[in-house]
């Protein structure tokens, strides 16, 4: 029996405010009903849940989501301008830009070839 992804759980810190980012970022609805304790993103084939927790992040994500994007500087640039931070970049090989939600949760923005 195989395993299929079902949610990404983010901690945070205000998670109606971080799913409005990441609905923002992602171009997926936030669920009706959504708080600062929770709120939920998308949900047709895999949903994104945040949950408010009373500790902020204090270390590197063990574990994030890459992105495709067919121009990755264009849309480094629109995430930064809804509050992203840029962290870094990856120009050998697999070209790929490391950021940070508003909550300090990172990701990466990967160049489709």
């Amino acid at each position: 029996m195989a395993l299929t992804p079902h949610a990404v759980t983010f901690d945070a810190e205000d998670a109606a405010s971080l799913a409005r980012f990441w609905a923002d970022a992602l171009d997926l609805p936030v669920r009706d009903g959504a708080t600062a304790e929770f709120a939920a993103v998308g949900g047709q084939d895999l949903t994104y849940l945040f949950f408010a927790v009373p500790e902020g992040k204090t270390a590197k994500n063990r574990v994030h989501l890459d992105l495709e994007a067919t121009d990755r500087e264009a849309e480094v640039e629109r995430l930064l301008s809804i509050g992203a931070t840029r962290l870094g970049d990856h120009e050998e090989g697999v070209r790929w830009t490391v950021m940070a939600d508003p909550e300090g949760n990172e990701f990466c923005i990967v160049q489709t070839h």
